[in-house]
């Protein structure tokens, strides 16, 4: 005999998984995402290498029909000039920037510590706001970013090397993808402070995983 509530109970836990892949899928206007890891620091291999870690994130979220660019400087490549013109969007659809002049003026982005997300949709450990306060919203902090940029997505003279140094012989430009932390107000999602070194070892301390920013400009 068929038990009727044991066939209703598996339903609706398929229901639920069928749902819970369906709502983990990106957007199909994905165009910005924060890396749910990387481990090699600022050692990338340059920005081939750093584009083929968003190219590679991008596709096993199944993204990866598009063109992914790191949001990365070189000592000769400005950031702003690899990642097209925009607009782009978040893992939900969430609008982050119309266009290049928008993402670099402060008070017009969207990115934030609501919006900054992963290419699997997830939130690093961020800071949040605390009976006004910032404190990290669990441990390790990873809201360090590496872009080795300035503010107006030039090139900043801290590089890892042209993103091929991993440990502290160099140093990072970094930002802060939840908009908090250093400076009272809104800090730079892109250039407010210099990391320690290249290293993971060096990039925790200030709240650092070695992540990046990844656009896509097509």
């Amino acid at each position: 005999m068929i038990n009727k509530k044991a066939v209703a109970a598996a339903i609706a836990v398929l229901g639920v998984g069928v749902y819970s892949a369906i709502a983990q899928s990106p957007a199909a206007n994905m165009s910005f995402f924060v890396t749910s890891s990387n481990a090699k620091g600022g050692n990338l291999g340059g920005l081939a290498g750093a584009d083929q870690v968003c190219q590679s994130l991008a596709k096993a979220a199944g993204a990866g029909a598009k063109t992914w660019r790191a949001y990365l400087s070189t000592s000769t490549v400005d950031a702003k000039s690899r990642i097209g013109n925009g607009p782009w969007y978040n893992f939900k659809g969430e609008l982050i920037a119309q266009n290049l002049a928008d993402l670099h003026t402060a008070d017009k982005n969207k990115i934030s510590g609501t919006t900054a997300l992963t290419e699997k949709g997830t939130v690093p450990n961020y800071l949040a706001m605390v009976d006004g306060k910032a404190a990290p919203a669990a441990q390790p902090l990873q809201h360090d970013i590496l872009t080795g940029t300035n503010e107006d997505g030039t090139k900043n003279a801290d590089t890892c090397n042209n993103w091929t140094v991993g440990d502290a012989s160099a140093k990072a430009m970094l930002g802060h993808a939840d908009r908090l932390g250093r400076n009272p107000g809104l800090n730079s999602w892109n250039a407010i402070h210099a990391s320690q070194g290249c290293g993971q070892e060096q990039l925790a301390p200030t709240g650092g995983a070695g992540m990046l920013y990844c656009f896509a400009s097509n």
